[in-house]
């Protein structure tokens, strides 16, 4: 099940954040509907991009539930920051921040304070090469970063940075940046998701990777408006291969007990769904081999 959560609760404990979808972003029949072709005769309102992005999963909530499963911590899993010096357009720069903005959720879910302090460096250095540095106290955050008693607020003071950088971006007419950090978390934490899946079976972090299918829908939705600009037009062909496979998931909806809510001094009625993912094995398969394909093409330089 599926729940709107606030994106960049990004580096927060929102473990519990994606069990459910309360429906004010209505959601296309992905069966039916391509999403493709969707989202190039939409026009997205700055409110809809809000709730695509509220909809986007946590890093720390996929980190979550991979250490909840019992997976051992691994490096092996994160991308390296050796080749950090190599992105040298803001582009390259804005993903990858998103795909070490990821690790980091995972570094900090699993309290490993000894590699953190290298992706703090490199995200300090992505950050000033797209100059939203200044958003980032790196000096106190390697200092929390060196204490295990200070993780907790590594997290949170994480967690408003990253939320500043995305508001910035989009109000100063960056939005394509915001975008593609935005898809540098989400391919990241896919990646780390189905790493795990092929070494482990587990049919709860099966159905949070089945569940990515509305996910990269919504994505598509925000990188559409920057399709022209080449960097967006290379990633959204890479993402069309990620979505061939996802197509072959079903996602279907059970109805649940609408929910009044009061919010901004108006009362609201909203339709709580359970979705329900069928993947298969091979559906499985075949999720993880192209997200290893792409999120390894996308990183390298």
């Amino acid at each position: 099940m599926i729940q709107k959560t606030i994106f960049f609760l990004l580096l927060y404990a929102v473990i519990s954040s994606c069990h459910s979808r309360k429906g004010k972003l209505a959601q296309a029949d992905l069966d039916v509907i391509d999403s493709l072709e969707l989202a190039a005769n939409l026009q997205v309102s700055e409110e809809a991009i809000d709730e695509i992005i509220q909809s986007v999963s946590s890093p720390v909530e996929m980190a979550a539930l991979i250490k909840e499963i019992g997976t051992p911590f691994s490096m092996d899993y994160l991308a390296t920051t050796d080749y950090v010096d190599r992105y040298n357009t803001s582009s390259q720069m804005a993903f990858s921040l998103g795909i070490f903005g990821a690790d980091l959720g995972y570094l900090n879910i699993y309290k490993n304070n000894v590699q953190i302090v290298d992706y703090l460096m490199a995200i300090n250095q992505l950050a000033n090469g797209i100059r939203v540095g200044h958003f980032f106290d790196f000096v106190r955050l390697n200092q929390l970063a060196t204490s295990r008693e200070g993780i907790d607020s590594l997290m949170y003071i994480s967690v408003s940075s990253f939320n500043n950088i995305d508001s910035y971006l989009r109000e100063n007419n960056r939005g394509h940046l915001s975008a593609l950090m935005i898809t540098g978390v989400w391919i990241e934490c896919l990646y780390l998701a189905t790493r795990v899946a092929s070494e482990t079976s587990n049919p709860l972090l099966n159905e949070r990777i089945g569940e990515q299918k509305l996910n990269l829908h919504n994505l598509l939705l925000i990188l559409n408006p920057y399709k022209d600009q080449k960097p967006i037009a290379d990633l959204l062909t890479q993402l069309d291969e990620v979505k061939e496979v996802f197509d072959q998931v079903e996602i279907t909806y059970e109805i649940g007990v609408p929910e009044t809510v009061e919010k901004n001094g108006m009362v609201m009625i909203l339709q709580n769904e359970k979705s329900i993912v069928k993947l298969t094995d091979e559906q499985l398969q075949k999720i993880i081999n192209k997200t290893e394909e792409v999120r390894n093409k996308l990183i390298a330089i």
